[in-house]
């Protein structure tokens, strides 16, 4: 009976990629002890982990002063928000009757990936994603 070793390429692919909100980073600038623990051990899972870059400029005022924010930005894939994600966050807007063209941002990125998403707002989030009519719908996290 031969067992394969598993590789970090078979663990990244059993583990789902997360995607933060502003909430998420948001907790880590502000050196949330669980929120720096669960993105540690995500980073030693080999885990992808997304922010698209408008979540970036939401949360980002001064480098001298958010020091840790800058830390965790670095091992984190700051995602482009193209065209076609940008028609496709309006258009869930418009069917979950919100204007946070953010959130909706997150949550057509997270359902792109089948990511997991972290956020300090899951009832928004939660109803953005029912209104995306994804199946499976992404899970979503409380930060």
């Amino acid at each position: 009976m031969t067992s394969s070793p598993r590789g970090s390429r078979e663990a990244k692919r059993l583990s789902a990629p997360y995607v933060y909100d502003a909430g998420a980073l948001i907790a880590l600038d502000n050196n949330d002890r669980r929120m720096w623990a669960r993105h540690k051990l995500a980073l030693d899972e080999g885990r992808d982990i997304h922010v698209p870059a408008v979540v970036v400029g939401q949360t980002w005022r001064d480098a001298w002063r958010q020091v840790l924010l800058g830390r965790a930005l670095a091992g984190l894939q700051v995602d482009p928000v193209g065209l076609d994600t940008s028609k496709a966050a309006g258009v869930l807007c418009g069917r979950a009757a919100t204007s946070d063209v953010i959130d909706a941002t997150v949550v057509v990125m997270a359902t792109a990936q089948r990511a997991i998403i972290w956020t300090a707002d899951v009832s928004d989030i939660a109803a953005l994603c029912r209104a995306s009519g994804a199946r499976p719908e992404p899970r979503v996290h409380a930060v």
